[in-house]
């Protein structure tokens, strides 16, 4: 990292993990500047804030930031409380980013990050350079200076197509206006209006599709005329819906055992073995949906695809990374994530060592530092960004010090064989509404 310690630690992201890190790195008296893209605190949280969170408050406000808040009369929402993510932003988020001042800049897009003067070819002088970090603001393009970059931009931004090998299906983009790819807020009567009646295809079968598919039998109960179909690109649903009972998030838990009672009772057609490759027009201007080996789902009105997310590794292209092929998250993490490997309950303790990158200073952490993984809860974004902000000033000792125990599911097994994905529907085995964990999850696409 740049010898001067006059530079601030730059802090992508003024999310869940974002604002963590910044109160992290305040109570250690470094300096600090969030950069976030949108114009409040926890702008991806508000746009599932109608969504309940399976984590309670117990599990939702960081140390550093309650000691952050305390001070200024804060009072902290009862422990045993589930929020929405309004409530989580309203609360919490924004009277954080309050707290933190002109430490949180809004509106400031992050388009790259570099070391100063050296593009990725150049080694000399690379670890003691600091780091360029350029964005773009209402005002135009402009650079700044840092002496490390902890990069909690989040998944969010980034869905997972309908298309069943990782890009848009045949007709995706051209019938984008009929396609949803968050969780949509069937209390909204405009938004209802929108499904109500309708034959709706859902997508996937995390946490996410659970709740929408809740919703919309729901729905249908007041208009009789909504049917519901959902693709599933595994041969059974029986382990989407295993353990529920033994989840050690209980409102994780009951949302499965809804969703099971759901597409048991309510009107809705389970087709397995679905991957789609293709989304066409019908004559009468519906839509048909086509599977690699050929099979139909016909006469749709609307697709609602909850598979997943990615992160946007573009503003990143001239730092050094070394990252999982297959996950995208750090080459040391991937292993204790990949729901390719492990049953649920095994995400081992983390923090700085492993999320570390080539590049000295560089930190991502929250749901970029997961990758396209689904397992992610907010307890482990504290815990990491406690553990990172120790490293970065210094207190190696207390970087290593890394103690998290996760709550278990009942829902566990990985991934499982192609004919058996738990993981491709964007569910995996400790998956969450909206994305991962800041649902629990951090849902969707906490940061």
């Amino acid at each position: 990292m740049p010898e001067s310690s006059d530079l601030p630690v730059v802090v992508i992201g003024a999310g869940p993990t974002g604002l963590a890190a910044a109160a992290h790195l305040r109570s250690r008296d470094l300096p600090v500047l969030v950069l976030e893209a949108g114009s409040g605190a926890g702008s991806a949280v508000r746009e599932w804030e109608h969504v309940r969170l399976f984590s309670s408050w117990a599990e939702l406000v960081d140390p550093a930031a309650r000691a952050l808040l305390e001070p200024t009369g804060w009072a902290a929402p009862s422990p045993k409380r589930y929020p929405t993510g309004r409530d989580w932003v309203d609360s919490y988020l924004q009277p954080l980013a309050d707290a933190l001042r002109e430490s949180v800049r809004l509106d400031t897009r992050v388009v790259a990050v570099t070391r100063a003067g050296r593009d990725r070819l150049v080694s000399s002088g690379r670890e003691t350079s600091a780091f360029t970090v350029h964005v773009e603001t209402l005002a135009g393009r402009e650079s700044l200076t840092a002496r490390a970059v902890v990069d909690a931009s989040g998944t969010w931004a980034r869905p997972n197509p309908l298309g069943s090998d990782g890009f848009p299906a045949i007709g995706e983009a051209e019938h984008a206006s009929r396609i949803s790819y968050r969780m949509p807020d069937l209390t909204d009567d405009a938004v209802a209006a929108r499904y109500a009646g309708k034959h709706v295809v859902v997508a996937g079968s995390g946490a996410s599709a659970k709740g929408v598919l809740i919703g919309l039998v729901a729905l249908a109960k007041q208009h009789p005329g909504t049917r519901i179909t959902w693709l599933v690109r595994r041969p059974s649903v029986t382990a989407t819906f295993a353990g529920s009972g033994q989840d050690e998030l209980p409102a994780r838990g009951e949302l499965g055992q809804l969703a099971q009672a759901a597409v048991e009772n309510g009107p809705v057609t389970t087709v397995n073995s679905f991957r789609t490759s293709a989304v066409s027009a019908d004559a009468d201007g519906r839509l048909t949906l086509t599977s690699d080996r050929g099979a139909e789902v016909t006469g749709v009105d609307e697709v609602v695809v909850l598979t997943g997310f990615r992160p946007d590794l573009s503003f990143l292209s001239e730092l050094r990374l070394d990252l999982d092929p297959v996950l995208e998250s750090p080459r040391t993490l991937a292993p204790l994530i990949d729901p390719n490997e492990h049953s649920c309950g095994t995400v081992y303790p983390h923090g700085a060592a492993e999320l570390a990158q080539p590049e000295p200073g560089f930190y991502p952490v929250g749901m970029k530092s997961y990758g396209r993984a689904t397992s992610f809860l907010a307890l482990t974004g504290f815990e990491q960004t406690r553990s990172v902000a120790a490293a970065i000033a210094g207190d190696h000792e207390a970087a290593a010090r890394v103690e998290l125990v996760l709550p278990d599911t009942g829902v566990c097994g990985g991934a499982g064989t192609f004919e058996d994905e738990a993981a491709a529907d964007g569910g995996g085995c400790c998956g969450a509404p909206a994305a991962p964990q800041l649902l629990t999850l951090g849902g969707p696409a906490a940061r």
